[in-house]
């Protein structure tokens, strides 16, 4: 018999260490969501050493009225290859700002939105480029930002890998773009500008010639998150945005910078 109460005394064990407030405080802790997203000024950047921006004031505000706050020092700013493929893959993985598309839509659960967006074609304003539709664009060098918004909409549209320069960051295409080195930049317009400001550049030398596409931007949480985990969230942000003016103050706060 002395198997048996053995047995019997293990699930005892293992009953009392899964029932105690140790075990639901970790289990508690296993839900919590891993909080990604990019430098895309004005929505999300770091200046003097602080995450800010409208997407995330807008997700610190919204979360205060859920039952798991979120601080700026809880969001990791990577490189937007990298946590894109980390909101594809999951688990608990939450990225922003992502701009709503068709060929992005069953890939996350989506909360928002942040706010409007257009991706554009930026080109020299010297070079006096004239599109007027997407068959135009597949004779020039495009910059992009692989996986961006930009880089997926002249992918779909036809343009040949080789025509298009995929660079890791924003600044670096501006500068080629400015140089000669891209004859095109698919990108947001107000984190292109941004960028083309701060790189020292005069945004009146440059010109949007296309517009890819008008959207929303939105936070996307990674597939595997259940969608009850998600509702709170949305229905913050929905009380948020329904208060014009604290909604209007978010945004009112960067773009005027920089």
């Amino acid at each position: 018999m002395r198997p048996l109460f053995k047995s019997l005394n293990l699930i005892k064990t293992l009953l009392f260490v899964l029932l105690s407030p140790v075990a639901a405080h970790t289990a508690a802790e296993s839900e919590s969501f891993t909080f990604v997203t990019e430098s895309y000024p004005p929505y999300n950047f770091v200046e003097s050493g602080k995450l800010q921006g409208i997407a995330v004031d807008l997700l610190v505000s919204a979360s205060r009225q859920t039952e798991k706050p979120v601080t700026a020092n809880d969001i990791h700013l990577l490189p937007w290859p990298r946590a894109y493929k980390m909101a594809l893959e999951g688990p608990d993985t939450v990225l922003f700002s992502t701009t709503r598309t068709q060929q992005r839509e069953d890939l996350f659960h989506w909360v928002g939105p942040i706010t409007t967006t257009r991706i554009v074609l930026l080109a020299r304003a010297s070079d006096q480029v004239t599109i007027n539709s997407l068959a135009d664009i597949r004779g020039y060098t495009i910059g992009a930002i692989r996986d961006d918004v930009g880089d997926q909409l002249i992918r779909s549209a036809g343009v040949k890998p080789e025509a298009i320069k995929n660079i890791a960051n924003a600044t670096s295409l501006a500068k080629m773009l400015a140089k000669g080195r891209i004859d095109l930049w698919a990108y947001e317009e107000n984190v292109a500008r941004w960028y083309i400001k701060t790189a020292g550049l005069n945004n009146a030398n440059f010109k949007a010639v296309y517009t890819l596409k008008e959207s929303e931007l939105y936070y996307t949480f990674s597939k595997d998150i259940d969608r009850r985990r998600v509702k709170s969230l949305q229905q913050a942000i929905d009380q948020i945005r329904s208060d014009q003016q604290q909604y209007q103050n978010i945004i009112n706060r960067y773009l005027s910078m920089p």
